[in-house]
């Protein structure tokens, strides 16, 4: 039933990136030739360099955010790239040139927080700012903020709750005549960016996806025979199957496709301790012996 449930998700992001970017299966290449006449050349260089250089783990994620910056340039104008953000924060062009993520996105990676910004600029475009921001882990609806002064009773308030996601609150008055706010959950919304950045990462997948500039590829450099067998029999003990998993993992691209293929994230929690033991052993990392070991303890 889970697996059903990662189909039934693919086959939605495969019909938004079909809408927003025209592709029926998306790869790293056509979305590359998309972004250069509208971004410029020199910017998708530096985005594919930020790619790049990012683990191979991370890889889909940075074009994922490439994809959000694509459709949110084209909805909002490549002057979007210049346009002074006021206070402290620079313009995106200068963000993508160091490629240093600022307060409070620093647990996100330049790409992600650019594309975090075309998103929320394409929704208040959209949608007008928001009056406030909610914490969607909790789903309590009512009075989750102070009203801004001079609302009215049935007036809907837009309400900020993730990078381009946005909902209503409808102001009533409660049974002490103070007035308070319900949210409208029905009224859940993403921009056009942010949908393509989810729909781009569902729809293509970890990999591999290989770029310019792989020299060498990464992609088949070999991986750690012992650890490998560990970690492929233990997907074959948890339900995972030898059609999934292929026939060797020899390689790196070996590895990345069978984590795309089974669907890790939707299988039990104890799944998650694979992850992270197939993401040290993809990106070498020191860490694998540990992971190993969690592994084997839980």
């Amino acid at each position: 039933m889970r697996q059903a449930h990662a189909e039934d998700a693919r086959t939605e992001a495969r019909r938004v990136v079909r809408d927003l970017l025209g592709e029926e299966h998306p790869t790293a290449d056509a979305l590359i030739a998309d972004a250069r006449p509208v971004i410029g050349d020199e910017r998708a260089d530096r985005c594919v360099g930020l790619a790049v250089g990012a683990s191979l783990t991370r890889r889909s994620s940075e074009l994922a955010a490439i994809a959000a910056l694509l459709v949110g340039t084209r909805d909002l104008g490549v002057e979007w790239w210049t346009r002074p953000r006021g206070g402290k924060l620079p313009a995106p062009d200068e963000v993508l040139r160091t490629a240093v993520a600022i307060e409070p996105w620093t647990d996100l990676t330049a790409l992600e927080m650019l594309a975090a910004w075309v998103s929320d600029d394409a929704a208040d475009e959209l949608w007008g700012e928001p009056a406030a921001e909610v914490d969607l882990n909790s789903w309590q609806a009512e009075d989750r903020f102070d009203l801004p002064r001079g609302v009215r009773p049935g007036q809907r308030l837009v309400v900020h709750f993730d990078a381009g996601g946005r909902l209503d609150a409808v102001v009533t008055r409660r049974a002490d005549e103070d007035l308070g706010s319900n949210l409208d959950f029905h009224s859940l919304r993403y921009s056009r960016p942010a949908e393509a950045q989810w729909s781009w990462g569902v729809a293509a997948g970890l990999g591999p996806h290989r770029l310019p500039g792989d020299e060498p590829d990464p992609y088949t450099k070999p991986v750690e025979a012992a650890a490998a067998r560990i970690l492929r029999d233990w997907a074959l003990r948890h339900g995972a199957t030898a059609e999934q998993l292929g026939e060797r993992w020899a390689d790196v691209g070996d590895v990345v496709a069978a984590i795309e293929r089974v669907d890790w994230m939707w299988r039990s929690a104890e799944w998650f301790g694979w992850w992270r033991g197939a993401s040290a052993l993809v990106d070498g990392s020191a860490y694998l012996p540990y992971r190993l070991e969690e592994l084997a303890s839980g």
